[in-house]
């Protein structure tokens, strides 16, 4: 983002490390070239990492705006889809991550962690329909109260083909703003969000979101 910072996350440091080697022995054997060609690997994996600063970093959100918990792409935005939501009534809309996207995740409303919970699965692509509920993930969910009414709501970090790691950093009690960073999924990934059936959508599929800023629902209420 223009005028914002950015730093590297520190999950980026064993990679890097690892993706250097082979041009530190192409350059120890005299191939010079070929350790300056190889040096895109290191650079590549630490700009994956990459930790841009975003809006929700300086400016709090109302009560009522739900945003972008990921950089990506809107797969679906609905009503919650047959056997990837969780048991209830919800809605649901679900983010698809390139490996070219920011990686780091953000809470896409605020509130209290209720619980976490991970599963270890399998690393289908994350496009595909099976990946929501076949692939190893992160469930949290969330509560916050507002204006007398509990607000409760689930997003899952899910790992993809490339993806072969969930790094959540929240734990059951912890408390977070919207858009507050809550940790990351290691390369090209998904993000699924569930809302309560009331809660306004506000993106549809195809859409580009841009984590802690673009707003995706809102709850009933909302200032105008």
């Amino acid at each position: 983002m223009n005028g914002k910072a950015t730093t590297i996350d520190r999950e980026a440091i064993v990679p890097a490390v690892v993706g250097a080697i082979p041009s530190a022995v192409a350059l120890a054997t005299g191939h010079r070239r070929i350790a300056a060609a190889l040096l895109a690997l290191p650079v590549g994996l630490v700009a994956f990492f990459r930790d841009p600063q975003r809006s929700s970093d300086v400016t709090p959100l109302d009560e009522d705006t739900v945003v972008a918990p990921a950089d990506g792409k809107i797969m679906y935005a609905g009503p919650a889809q047959p056997e990837v939501a969780p048991e209830g009534e919800w809605q649901q809309i679900s983010i698809f991550l390139s490996v070219f996207d920011v990686h780091i995740n953000r809470a896409p409303y605020g509130g209290t962690v209720e619980s976490v919970h991970y599963r270890p699965g399998r690393w289908l692509a994350a496009y595909k329909f099976e990946s929501a509920f076949e692939n190893e993930r992160s469930d949290i969910t969330m509560v916050r109260t507002v204006r007398g009414e509990e607000r409760r709501y689930i997003f899952r970090q899910i790992v993809g083909l490339v993806a072969r790691r969930v790094v959540t950093r929240v734990m059951a009690g912890d408390t977070v703003a919207t858009g507050e960073r809550i940790g990351l999924m290691k390369f090209g990934s998904r993000m699924d969000i569930f809302l309560p059936p009331h809660v306004q959508l506000t993106v549809e599929s195809g859409q580009r979101t841009v984590a802690g800023e673009t707003v995706i629902a809102q709850w009933p209420g909302a200032a105008r």
